[in-house]
Parts: C-alpha cells; structure tokens; sequence
C-alpha cells in the first residue's frame, strides 16, 4: 500500500513552513501528482499540574482562526534539544516560568498523518514550582491560568478547548492521573 515518491521539489521553506510537492505512484501504478506534504519539526505539549494541583492553561491569540483562545502549555522540538522531554521542559520553562519535578510521556499522535510530517507528544507534568516569570518568545503574548482539576474536566466536556491536540493530550493525562494517581 506504500507509494513510491517519484520526485519531490520544494515549495515553500522558511523559519515557519516547509511545504513540498511529491510525485507519487500507488502500488496499482496510479500517479498521484502533485501530493502535498507540510514539513515540521515534532510538536508538545503538557497537563501540567502545581506543586498544589491546579492545572497551567494559558490562552494566546491564534491567527488562523482569528481569536484568543484557551490552551496547554506546548511548543516545539528545536534542534538542540536531546530529546522530546526535554523539549517539553525547556518550553514549560519559558512559557509558564515553572519546573517540574517529573514528566510523564502520556502519548504520541500526529496532527495530519495524511499531510504533515510530523508527531506531537503530550505529556503530563506535575509538582510545578513557580521560579521565574514567563519568557514567551517572538510572536508570543500568553497569559496563565491556573485552574483546579475538577474545573479542567469541566472546561473540557463543555469544549472550551479549539486545539485538538490539546483536548487529546488532555483526555490522555485524565487517564494517566485516574489510574496511578501521579
């Protein structure tokens, strides 16, 4: 079921996107021309719980759908980063000026298996201690809310989430608290 990338030329590449166009054949030799495919570095994003339980949100604009909304903590795997966990520290750092004591990987998906390269990896953050003040980065206006977990469980049955990858880390992490309780 594999296709068989005939050619592939660049269409796009810059700091933000990497777009490119395949020439493809199907295995019942059909050709597949052009097919798109986004090109971007691994996604995260984190539940992250306070040393006292409450849940780190933060809401930022959004300019693809053109409005503030509210969300997890995330960001992306930059090339110096060793590793996803890591990653997800260096980004809980800037954008919530919290460390945590441990980090639990709660899941992999991918955005768009169909178009997009990449994997985003959700995990579960716990035992935040406050130790600076946010540093978002270019682009970037974020403000926090904390919130307890039974007004997180509530946020989300009443879809006050848009991010999909966010509501599936969320509902992953729920998992993760109901059954050992981290």
């Amino acid at each position: 079921m594999k296709w068989n990338i005939l050619a592939s030329r660049t269409i796009r590449s810059d700091r933000w996107i990497h777009l490119r166009a395949d020439r493809c054949q199907m295995p019942d030799g059909q050709i597949v021309d052009p097919f798109y495919v986004l090109e971007y570095p691994d996604w995260l994003n984190a539940v992250a719980l306070t040393a006292e339980g409450e849940v780190i949100l933060t809401r930022q604009y959004r300019h693809g759908v053109g409005s503030v909304i509210l969300e997890l903590p995330s960001g992306t795997v930059e090339d110096e980063d060793a590793s996803p966990e890591a990653a997800m520290r260096r980004e809980l750092l800037e954008e919530t000026g919290y460390v945590f004591s441990e980090l639990y990987a709660t899941s992999i998906v991918s955005s768009n298996p169909d178009k997009c390269t990449n994997l985003v990896h959700s995990f579960l953050a716990v035992g935040g201690q406050r130790i600076q003040d946010p540093k978002p980065g270019a682009g970037e206006q974020i403000e926090l809310e904390l919130v307890s977990i039974p007004e997180f469980r509530r946020l989300l049955r009443e879809n006050a989430f848009l991010q999909s990858m966010h509501v599936a880390s969320a509902y992953y992490a729920l998992e993760h608290l109901d059954r050992f309780g981290s």
